[in-house]
Order: C-alpha cells, then sequence, then structure tokens
C-alpha cells in the first residue's frame, strides 16, 4: 500500500471541496445561533461562532471559515482572519465560559491575515491574547485541525485540553511554501519543505503536540464528506465524555501542564 506523503496529504488538506466549518455546524449541531461582531471595531467573515446544541448539550463553536468558491472565499478573506476574527472568538470563549458551555474550535486557515491594516488594528495582541486567556479558560476546550492549520492564526483557536487533527490535515509554524522561502529563497521547494517540517498528524502525536487523530475515507474526507464528519461526531463526543467530569481548575491546570511540557526533552532526542 502506496504511504501517503507529507506533501500529498497537504493537498488533500487544501482540496476545496473539503468539508469546511459550515458543514461541520450543519451535520453536527442543531439550534445554532450565529454571534457577530467584536464589540470594538467590525465583524470579520473569516471567523464563524456561536451558540448551539450538540447531542442536546449547550456547546459553543467557532471555526476558522473558508469558502468552495472564489466568491465564497473572497467574502472570507480566504480563512485568514483579522484580529477582529480573533476577538470575536475571544468574546464567545468568555461568554462560553460565563454560562458554563464547552467550546469547539475547527481550524483550517493558510494563517492570520497578514496585511498592514491587520497590523494597524493590532493582530500580534490579539492572537497572543487569546493564547493568554484560552489557557485559563474553565470550561472544556476541544479543537479540531481539519485542513491547514498554520502559524498563530491557528494556534489563536488551539490552547485546547484536547486538539485533534483529521488524518489528511496539517498543522505548522507556516505554510510550507513560507518556510521554502526562508531556507531556500524558493517557495517551488515547498513540497521538500514539507517532509521536513513534521506537520502530519501522525508525525504530531509522536511528538506530544496533538492528542487524537481522526480517520478519514481514502483519498480524503472530501471523497465522503458524511463519513468524515461522522468521525469527527465521535471524536468530539468521546473526549468531551473525559474532559466534562474535570472541575474547572483541573481543566485550567491541566492544559497550562500540558503546553508547559510540550517538546520537553525534544532538543537531547
Amino acid at each position: 500500500m502506496h504511504e501517503v506523503t507529507a506533501a500529498e496529504r497537504l493537498a488533500i488538506a487544501r482540496h476545496p471541496q473539503r468539508p469546511n466549518i459550515t458543514d461541520y455546524i450543519n451535520a453536527l449541531f442543531t439550534d445554532f445561533f450565529e454571534q457577530r461582531g467584536d464589540r470594538a471595531c467590525r465583524e470579520d467573515a473569516a471567523i464563524l461562532g456561536g451558540v448551539a446544541l450538540f447531542h442536546g448539550q449547550p456547546i459553543t463553536v467557532i471555526g476558522t471559515r473558508k469558502g468552495k468558491t472564489l466568491e465564497e472565499n473572497l467574502k472570507c478573506n480566504f480563512g485568514m482572519p483579522g484580529p477582529e476574527g480573533y476577538r470575536k472568538a475571544l468574546r464567545l470563549m468568555k461568554q462560553a465560559e460565563k454560562f458554563r458551555r464547552p467550546i469547539f474550535t475547527f481550524i483550517d486557515t493558510s494563517g492570520a491575515y497578514p496585511g498592514l491594516e491587520a497590523e494597524e488594528r493590532g493582530q500580534g495582541e490579539a492572537i497572543a491574547r487569546n493564547l493568554f486567556e484560552m489557557s485559563r479558560l474553565t470550561v472544556p476546550v476541544i479543537a479540531v485541525v481539519t485542513g491547514e492549520g498554520n502559524s498563530g492564526g491557528a494556534l489563536a483557536l488551539a490552547v485546547a485540553d484536547r486538539v485533534l487533527m483529521l488524518e489528511n490535515a496539517v498543522y505548522a509554524i507556516l505554510s510550507p511554501e513560507g518556510f521554502a522561502s526562508i531556507l531556500w529563497k524558493d517557495a517551488q521547494r515547498s513540497g521538500e519543505a514539507a517532509g521536513l517540517m513534521k506537520l502530519t498528524a501522525p508525525e504530531l502525536l509522536a511528538l506530544g503536540v496533538i492528542d487524537d487523530i481522526i480517520p478519514e475515507p481514502e483519498g480524503g474526507a472530501h471523497m465522503a464528506p458524511a463519513q468524515a464528519i461522522r468521525e469527527v461526531d465521535r471524536a468530539l463526543r468521546r473526549h468531551l465524555a473525559v474532559l466534562s467530569k474535570e472541575s474547572g481548575a483541573a481543566l485550567a491546570n491541566q492544559r497550562y501542564q500540558k503546553f508547559r511540557r510540550m517538546g520537553a526533552g525534544k532538543e537531547e532526542a
């Protein structure tokens, strides 16, 4: 059997027909009520979030939003949030904590929007604030990397008790094109970069960066979306059942320790 390479997984993760946040919300949750705006500047369509029911339990769901057509992608800035999107996400997380609702995040982004106007409005601070505040939340937080999870733009939604990845998703400090441009001054070597970056789910599970891998249909989630979404549903239910037994203080402490331990001993190895 052919072993799927990192470059091949990257191509699958970027497939335009891969299930996106809208598909997951429509299939997994009921009574979804979208909430918009960061209460400071404006609405950011690159992040979708709100309150819903998951098998009858109230939850908060937040995700980076990509479209499947050029028109849809233009509306949501190709899934690249600005600072308003991250501030909206944090607003919803703090609301979830107030009302004791578990939080699910779905991540599929090439990174935070790198434009000048985003930097002017505090992109770096907004991402850093999310990392700080998520580390202290006292409700269960489960993050699912469904496609691409690149840079701080992904990490800003991924300081979670459980970080799950679909089998063909990728999760990295930056895109392979960016990595190749920095290292070799040649973005065309992105396939080679992908093989070096340890961005696939099996590699990241071995490193302790993620907690579980969600299986996909052969060929990728876009080949049988309903089957892929059922696997996500099973994983969310399984992990939520475990986390729901913990106290708020225990969740926050364990989450903090989880990220503090990350990478320990890897330098010597």
